[in-house]
């Protein structure tokens, strides 16, 4: 086989698409505990890219017999691939995930560990099971938490921080749930209801990450928040002319033009806030509505996997509107550009 076929296999193995749907989860749990993305986050992010990859060949490692039935050209069944090379891929990019994880610090460890143990557990045991899909849900949730714990390191209690980021993991978890529920009929299709309970879920997320106001995380140790561009920025402690402001304030003349201001400067950025969160509810409702809503009018094989496939992409969207959502709106933007890469990437390799 030539060298471009061998990539072309891997990268179908690793369904490389997919990779774009996961460094949104570190940032998005960095935006939660309401600190700036920082070095440990980024080692989070390697952590998750390996962990996901491992998962993905260990998948095809556990399911060759049952693709060679069902999807023969999967580059296990086809001979692309050997399966040795496949598992043995999945124990090195394991390591490797552990081993960035452990950079970030002792907690961040424990959250990778608890993240690979699932991701193992799923694929040799849990998939076929009731049990699956609750397992890959909470995979992703702990991916989200592993950028929590990593963005806040030894400086910033990683527990509290993880314990701000667990609304944010429940919605993202809530939302693979729904799609690993669809997932499992995607070779055979024939059932509508998985794909109308995803777009209950869908509904649901899009209300909850769109509607409300802008929740700000509280920062209990004097660390900076995310500013987000939109020139906010909170601390745990006073600012030093805090005081003397308030001085000012109890004048009436003064007090009266200083709160105009104080009006007025607020106002934009919280249009600003509230115009992005929609905006990302609005393209994450979008990306998994509309191809769920097909397979839920006609449940056939090729329409549920692009039912998936479009599951998979909307966690970009709803990544960035999780981030908007706890006030991390350039966190946000810089999630939501990685949607293009993996609309465009998608066309030449599947991600289911």
């Amino acid at each position: 086989m030539s060298a471009v076929a061998t990539r072309r296999a891997w990268a179908e193995l690793l369904r490389l698409p997919a990779l774009f749907t996961v460094p949104g989860d570190a940032l998005a749990g960095a935006a939660a505990t309401g600190l700036r993305p920082n070095h440990r986050t980024l080692l989070a992010i390697g952590s998750s890219l390996c962990l996901y990859e491992a998962g993905m060949a260990l998948n095809d490692w556990a399911d060759r017999a049952e693709d060679a039935v069902e999807r023969p050209e999967r580059p296990l069944p086809s001979g692309r691939i050997a399966p040795p090379a496949a598992l043995t891929a999945a124990t090195a990019l394991t390591a490797a995930g552990l081993a960035l994880a452990s950079r970030a610090g002792r907690p961040s460890l424990a959250v990778a560990g608890a993240l690979a143990g699932t991701v193992w557990a799923y694929d040799l045991a849990l998939k076929h099971t009731p049990a699956g899909p609750a397992a890959m849900a909470t995979a992703r949730g702990l991916d989200l938490l592993l950028g929590a714990t990593a963005t806040a390191g030894p400086d910033h209690d990683p527990r509290s921080r993880a314990t701000a980021a667990a609304p944010s993991a429940a919605a993202l978890a809530a939302h693979t749930l729904a799609v690993t529920v669809v997932s499992r009929r995607e070779a055979q299709g024939g059932s509508s209801t998985a794909p109308l309970a995803a777009l209950a879920t869908t509904a649901a997320l899009t209300r909850l990450v769109g509607a409300g106001t802008t929740r700000r995380p509280s920062v209990g140790g004097g660390g900076d928040v995310d500013d987000g561009g939109f020139g906010w920025r909170r601390r745990g402690r006073s600012a030093p002319g805090e005081s003397a402001s308030r001085g000012s304030a109890s004048r009436g003349s003064a007090s009266t033009g200083s709160a105009s201001r104080g009006s007025a400067s607020g106002l934009a950025p919280d249009t600003a806030h509230r115009a992005l969160r929609g905006a990302l509810a609005l393209a994450y409702a979008g990306t998994a509505a509309r191809p769920l809503f097909h397979a839920a009018l006609n449940p056939s094989p090729p329409l549920t996997q692009r039912a998936v496939g479009g599951g998979i992409r909307a966690m970009i969207p709803l990544q960035a509107a999780l981030a908007a959502r706890t006030g991390a709106p350039v966190t946000a933007l810089l999630t939501a550009a990685l949607a293009p890469a993996a609309r465009r990437f998608a066309r030449k390799v599947s991600v289911t």
